[in-house]
């Protein structure tokens, strides 16, 4: 489990991460699609999640977005721990409808996001289209992984997004997934 708290001018942030749960999930971003992506990703990740944000929503959903990714990377980070007995690496291919998404994930301790997501409408909901990978690289940067994203087919906004939320939580529930013979899965002895 990891949890964070993280308050600033633009934000006030309580999340709690289980990557061992059920994907049970309390979500209150103030944004509705934003609710739905992390409710994706934790249902098909089988990650407890509650997450809820006070934001500055009168100005735009920038901060909001990018806040509640970077607090939730960071907790992940913290349910982690030592980053020892897990399998490391995970990928899924997820549709939904005609859309078809990748992810491919590394739980490295590197910090890298490659999102190629092909979203054409400016919003969907109240969440800017132009947020959604920059959440997937936000959430990367401070869980501290290594995560390539792709939308591979799909005419529909929300599909493409959505599937792409269900490819991550996916491949992330395959890489933190138990593996007793792994000890520290790097030739390095280390993944700090």
């Amino acid at each position: 489990k990891g949890s964070v708290a993280r308050k600033t001018k633009e934000t006030d942030i309580e999340v709690e991460i289980n990557l061992d749960g059920e994907g049970k999930q309390e979500i209150d971003t103030g944004i509705g699609f934003l609710n739905h992506m992390f409710s994706a990703f934790s249902k098909h990740g089988r990650f407890d999640l509650r997450l809820r944000c006070k934001g500055d929503l009168e100005i735009d959903d920038h901060h909001t977005a990018e806040d509640c990714a970077l607090a939730l990377g960071q907790a992940f980070d913290k349910a982690l721990g030592d980053r020892k007995d897990i399998r490391r690496f995970g990928h899924a291919y997820c549709p939904l409808d005609e859309a078809l998404s990748r992810a491919v994930v590394d739980i490295s301790s590197r910090p890298s996001a490659h999102i190629e997501l092909g979203l054409t409408r400016e919003k969907i909901g109240e969440l800017s289209c132009e947020m959604i990978p920059h959440v997937m690289e936000s959430f990367a940067s401070e869980a501290r992984i290594t995560l390539h994203v792709d939308c591979l087919k799909g005419k529909n906004d929300h599909h493409r997004a959505e599937s792409a939320f269900k490819a991550l939580g996916v491949a992330l529930r395959q890489a933190v997934s138990y593996d007793a013979n792994a000890g520290v899965p790097s030739t390095k002895g280390v993944l700090a």
